[in-house]
């Protein structure tokens, strides 16, 4: 069985143990660096550990609506090669035909992502979000719960996508753009983009 730890310890991470399959991979514990994490369930282990055992796989799911710009340099820093990142799909996630999805995605419980979807890498999407046709997500991007992307909506590079949002078919996020909670977004936006509302509108940072 391989083994596998999960990168840090939060609350993505916890979520990310209903979704790992229990029978190709042996759970050992977290990597975290805040020397405050400490759990009476888990293990919870320094990066050391990642170059000590390089039989280890890792799922990194770092980043919130606070740090999701920086995910591509946080989980760049781990220096591990694509090959120890794992993907993890909950039993209860639809996966549709012709569906790509890279590696170091996590697809939580009730996800629903339909024909010729395309994910790159170091994506999470958390419960119950609904991912249509054609649609492209690129790497690094955080999609909250509940939320619904239309089809053929291409999502940029780095986007954080609040929970209860939707998203209309045919448009694009821009990179490192924010969604905000329960917003309807009618029209693409460009990148560095903060919007929030019914109908979502721009915001200053």
């Amino acid at each position: 069985m391989k083994k596998l730890m999960i990168f840090p310890f939060n609350g993505n991470g916890i979520e990310a143990l209903d979704c790992i399959n229990h029978d190709e991979y042996e759970f050992i514990g977290f990597i975290d660096d805040s020397p405050k994490s400490s759990s009476s369930t888990y293990e919870i282990f320094t990066r050391t550990v990642i170059k000590r055992h390089e039989e280890i796989y890792i799922l990194a799911v770092p980043g919130s609506y606070h740090s999701y710009r920086e995910r591509a340099a946080i989980i760049s820093s781990l220096e591990i090669s694509k090959e120890r990142f794992i993907t993890a799909i909950h039993p209860k996630a639809t996966v549709g035909k012709h569906v790509k999805i890279g590696y170091n995605c996590l697809i939580m419980a009730g996800v629903v992502i339909t024909s010729n979807a395309k994910l790159q890498n170091h994506i999470c999407i958390l419960p119950n979000s609904v991912i249509h046709h054609d649609v492209s997500i690129g790497n690094y991007t955080l999609i909250g719960s509940n939320v619904l992307i239309a089809g053929s909506t291409k999502v940029g590079a780095n986007c954080y996508i609040g929970s209860g949002s939707n998203i209309i078919n045919g448009i694009y996020i821009g990179a490192k753009s924010l969604i905000g909670l329960g917003s309807n977004v009618l029209k693409s936006i460009p990148e560095n983009s903060k919007v929030v509302g019914n109908p979502a509108n721009f915001v200053r940072s």
